[in-house]
């Protein structure tokens, strides 16, 4: 076998941007009439089938004709057919009147029926698709093999490009255009028409689509999609709470998404979990429309549940809008303003070939007229010229030469009926030339005049909006009025006990759990060291020996039961050999005050908020003092008292508040018990942990103080012992 080598550059020129250019060009991208080819050949083939007005044809029949413009296949063309129908709903006005199933543009599952089922006619705001198409208002073009001709484009008397959604994949390059309400568009471009520097938001509101929902809109973000033609924006599903029987009925979804999709991933998140409010989702969509069922427990709060679905489920997607359209055969990607441009242009441009074609043809009435009116002085002539020719060839020249009128005259002469050689034919007939006169010169003013071209547009824009105008399908809600919807919203709270052991397991058991739990489970050797309580949501703060403090979710915590270990810190926290979890605190507001005893007799009151982050930071170093051992830490909701205990057997009780607080989470503290004789603070215990029996002999208001002596009877109080 032989082979011929080829540079890769030179044979993807050759081969491969050909077709890209025929996918760009001629089939993905719309034009300004806001059509694909597909659509064009289409829809131009069903006004050709004579389908603008009368009964309705079988489905079968207009892919079989479109075959002759469009050589894709029947299953294509059929799909295209199927998008454009009022049954599918994808338009927010259909350009196809239809009878059958076309299946839905918000299922996914429901299928069309085949086209030998199903009837279709051309919409009637397909009038102003063709309307004047043949008085040379656009191009035409030959057919794919050269025996038919096809319009380069369809004189759409509004900007359709806006109105009607738009999608299609081309190589290297894509457009996505979103619809708009008829009404604002027409008035928008009258509006622009009128004046070039208006704020397009003040006319054309937002996207409207067909299948409703609500866009969420964010202050400046309509308006650099308007200017750019790329950006995107949010649209949720609308509900309704039917509280008599517990549910929540989606009646309005994206137009990005489908029924099935949104029932399956809910369905997943009911099964794994995540979603426990709801009990069952179906759908219930019948003959007046869309509808999914979601069954709620009584006591799930209906908005909150709606709001960790928008979060999770297509139920609140994005469209990406990429305004492409091809202008004169070349890809561009233009603003609104850009379109309304491109489109006037287009327009203003069909409407002086509609007025120079008009022109001409009155042109040529009046000149056959003003040949009539010469006969008018003397009928008896042309009726001796006539019967005195004796060749039929020779009728012509005669009256040419017995009027002086030209060929064109003297045969619409010729042509008169011998019933209609009379005064009053020929006087009715000429009455017309002054008005052909004035309408001439009318149409010549228009066509020299762009002013009257665009009030023309202007005047048809108008009977436009009157005539197909409809209300917004789609709501607006600016994006302050929406509830943030956060990772909080989407965790479940409940409370829980936190149990910390010696050998660094951490528990997370669920009240309700524990309620009915046996005896703990610890490893040999093992003891519970701490117990809190807290909420699900809640913020972890762990403290190590290593003067680090480490942040956890609660909720990041597996729930567990009372038989089990729980959660090996080492491994979640990733600590090092030495280093162990010595106290833990759980808060949802970092209200408080963490206190540092160190045994060099100095206290460290630090505010829980130091330990606050803007950033989800996980580990924070240098959380407190290492200059001295610590021998304790305590949370602090509100000042208490508390005894410090000394390794010589001095005892102190005082009072937090005398202690000022320091914002350096490392600081060394202030001296609290006095050290005497190289003494250290070893212990530090509640009042209401010990049993004096006279506290005061203890107590200082005054820091730092050496404290007294332990009492000979207070030792005796187990709660005190020191050995």
């Amino acid at each position: 076998m032989k082979f011929t080598g080829q540079k890769i550059v030179e044979t993807l020129k050759k081969n491969y941007m050909p077709y890209a250019m025929s996918v760009i060009v001629s089939r993905a991208i719309p034009e300004i009439d806001g059509l694909k080819p597909s659509h064009r050949k289409l829809l131009y083939t069903m006004y050709k089938m004579g389908l603008l007005k009368g009964d309705r044809t079988k489905s079968a029949n207009v892919v079989g004709q479109t075959m002759k413009l469009n050589p894709h296949g029947d299953s294509a063309i059929y799909e295209t057919l199927v998008r454009l129908t009022a049954g599918n709903g994808a338009l927010l006005h259909p350009l196809v009147d239809s009878k059958g199933n076309f299946g839905k543009v918000y299922s996914r599952d429901m299928k069309y029926a085949a086209p030998r089922y199903t009837e279709v006619k051309l919409a009637e705001i397909c009038t102003e698709f063709f309307r004047d198409i043949e008085k040379d208002t656009v191009d035409f073009t030959d057919n794919y093999d050269g025996t038919m001709k096809e319009p380069v484009l369809l004189p759409t008397v509004f900007p359709n490009i806006l109105v009607n959604p738009n999608q299609g994949i081309a190589v290297g390059m894509a457009s996505n255009i979103c619809s708009f309400n008829l009404s604002e568009v027409c008035n928008a471009t009258v509006a622009y028409i009128k004046k070039d520097s208006i704020n397009l938001v003040d006319y054309l509101k937002a996207p409207d689509f067909p299948t409703g929902g609500e866009i969420i809109i964010k202050e400046g973000e309509l308006e650099n999609i308007y200017e750019t033609g790329r950006g995107s924006f949010k649209v949720r599903a609308r509900y309704r709470v039917d509280r008599k029987n517990s549910c929540i009925e989606i009646f309005e979804i994206p137009y990005t998404t489908t029924a099935e999709a949104i029932i399956d991933t809910v369905a997943d998140l009911v099964k794994s979990g995540k979603i426990k409010e709801v009990t069952d989702v179906r759908d219930e969509t019948d003959l007046n429309g869309l509808k999914i069922t979601l069954d709620i427990r009584r006591s799930a709060d209906p908005e909150t549940l709606m709001n960790k679905l928008y979060k999770l489920t297509p139920l609140e997607d994005s469209f990406n809008c990429n305004f492409n359209v091809l202008i004169d055969g070349v890809p561009q990607v233009l603003g609104v303003k850009g379109i309304l441009d491109a489109w006037i242009d287009f327009r203003m441009q069909c409407i002086r070939r509609q007025t120079v074609f008009d022109i001409q043809r009155k042109s040529e009435r009046l000149h056959l007229l003003e040949g009539l009116n010469k006969i008018l002085l003397d009928i008896d002539k042309a009726i001796r010229i006539i019967r005195g020719t004796e060749k039929e060839e020779q009728v012509v020249p005669n009256l040419m030469k017995g009027f002086s009128i030209d060929e064109a005259q003297a045969e619409f002469i010729a042509e008169i009926r011998l019933r209609h050689l009379n005064r009053e034919y020929i006087l009715n007939k000429v009455s017309e030339i002054e008005t052909l006169r004035s309408e001439i010169s009318e149409l010549k003013d228009i066509y020299g005049k762009e002013s009257k071209i665009l009030e023309i547009i202007c005047r048809q824009l108008g009977e436009i909006s009157k005539k197909y105008g409809q209300p917004r399908k789609t709501g607006i809600i600016s994006e302050a009025n929406v509830d943030e919807i956060t990772e909080e919203v989407l965790i479940e709270d409940y409370n829980v006990k936190l149990f910390l052991t010696a050998q660094g397991y951490l528990k997370k058991i669920p009240l309700i759990s524990l309620r009915s739990a046996g005896e703990q489970k610890l490893k040999e050797d093992d003891v519970i060291i701490q117990e809190i309580e807290a909420r699900n949501k809640s913020d972890l703060i762990l403290f190590s020996t290593g003067c680090v403090v480490y942040k956890l979710k609660v909720h990041e915590i597996n729930d567990c039961k009372a038989s089990t270990l729980g959660e090996y810190l080492g491994n979640i926290l990733d600590l090092n050999e030495e280093e162990k979890i010595t106290y833990i605190v759980a808060t949802e507001d970092y209200s408080g005050h963490m206190l540092f005893s160190y045994k060099n007799g100095k206290c460290a009151k630090i505010p829980l908020k130091s330990y606050a982050t803007k950033t989800n930071r996980r580990k924070l170093i240098n959380a407190y003092s290492g200059l001295s051992p610590v021998c304790n830490i305590r949370y602090l909701q509100q000042d208490t008292e508390l005894v410090a205990f000394s390794d010589i057997g001095k005892v102190l009780v005082f009072n937090t508040s005398a202690i000022n607080e320091k914002t350096t989470r490392n600081s060394a503290g202030v001296q609290v018990l006095k050290q005497k004789k190289g003494s250290s603070m070893v212990k530090i215990k509640d009042v209401s942990e010990v049993s004096f029996e006279d506290v005061d002999y203890y107590r200082t208001k005054n820091i730092p103080a050496v404290g007294r002596y332990l009492k000979e009877e207070d030792k005796e109080d187990r709660q005190i012992t020191l050995f």
